[in-house]
């Protein structure tokens, strides 16, 4: 077994990933004192303390459960020609992890409903110590029973690689900061990942004159996540095509449409996480309230992926059914791309 990791000088997060993941609970145990200050020798499981707004929690987990049910994949079963049948059929994990930013409740809404709604058979929580109580409190409220009083990378280290204490889960979902960030991004080699979750980010998109007031309230708003925030305003006059391609140009994680000529951009915009629509949009809506998926792409991913969906806490399988005439009939091609590929053994199998 690895020796503990001296603490008297500055680490980095790949190494106490590396920690954690070669001695387990007793590192967990160790950042956890340093970084959080705890004094349990053990790790601990979040209680539940303090009030929470419950009609509040249920109505969002509501929006979010309706919302995510409607996006169920349909199995597909398709005879591709003569003899060959291929089938598509969608599963749910069997474990996922998610990280909850200190007392950021919402957070665990958009991840652990989905995940139930998908059919998750194990969901797993760690949250910082700080604000744990909230967040085991709205656990309790959605159903979910493993959650953990542990924070930064050595959470992430925790689910990704397993301990004593917590058995490892199969993908890790969530927010956080740099060091939370850094450390789902070293685990990903070995452990999926939703999507890297980088500083908060909003494009408000306004028609010249549209009120400055909400214009500021949106920008307000989403630099409340933290001083590394980044908001930007893209005036819309004359040229739409030009404010257009600087929104693309961005590739924010969130867009705001404010305005008739900036609403009419609504249906065109490719790279962005989510689009919010009209004065009675704002984006906090959507971070609490609407039931759509506030976990989204920053960092300009939004240029390759979406935000959270049903989909991504399922995974699908293929299940090929070839009969003695469908060989025959695709033994030709097999044949002659193996041979193409110098794969004789592969081209042998074409004829049985």
């Amino acid at each position: 077994m690895s020796k503990p990791i001296k603490t008297d000088r500055p680490v980095t997060v790949e190494e106490i990933v590396n920690d954690v993941r070669a001695r387990g609970d007793a590192a967990l145990v160790e950042w956890s004192q340093r970084f959080d200050a705890t004094t349990s020798d053990e790790p601990e499981r979040a209680v539940a303390y303090g009030d929470i707004p419950t009609s509040a929690v249920l109505a969002a987990a509501e929006n979010v459960r309706t919302w995510h049910a409607a996006q169920r994949p349909a199995d597909l079963t398709l005879e591709v020609t003569p003899g060959v049948t291929l089938e598509r059929r969608w599963s749910p994990l069997r474990s996922i992890g998610i990280y909850v930013p200190t007392g950021l409740v919402s957070s665990l809404i958009m991840t652990g409903v989905p995940a139930q709604v998908a059919g998750v058979e194990r969901i797993v929580v760690c949250t910082p110590p700080q604000g744990s109580g909230a967040v085991a409190a709205t656990a309790a409220l959605l159903g979910i029973k493993e959650v953990w009083a542990i924070g930064g990378a050595q959470a992430i280290a925790a689910m990704a690689y397993g301990t004593a204490s917590i058995a490892p889960v199969d993908k890790i979902f969530g927010p956080g900061g740099g060091a939370v960030n850094a450390a789902k991004l070293i685990v990903s080699r070995d452990v999926a990942i939703d999507l890297p979750a980088g500083p908060s980010e909003v494009v408000v998109v306004a028609d010249l004159g549209f009120d400055e007031v909400i214009i500021q309230q949106e920008l307000d708003a989403q630099m409340e996540h933290g001083p590394d925030s980044r908001a930007y305003v893209v005036r819309v006059g004359e040229d739409i095509e030009a404010a257009l391609a600087e929104v693309e140009g961005y590739a924010a994680e969130h867009v705001a449409l404010l305005g008739p000529k900036a609403e009419s951009l609504a249906n065109r915009i490719r790279n962005a996480g989510a689009v919010f629509v009209g004065p009675y949009s704002p984006v906090p809506a959507g971070d609490y309230a609407t039931g759509g998926n506030h976990v989204l792409p920053t960092g300009g991913w939004a240029k390759s992926t979406g935000g959270l969906g049903l989909e991504a806490f399922m995974k699908t399988v293929t299940v090929q059914r070839v009969s003695k005439e469908g060989l025959e009939r695709l033994a030709p091609t097999i044949e002659a791309l193996a041979e193409l590929e110098g794969m004789t053994a592969h081209k042998a199998t074409a004829r049985r």
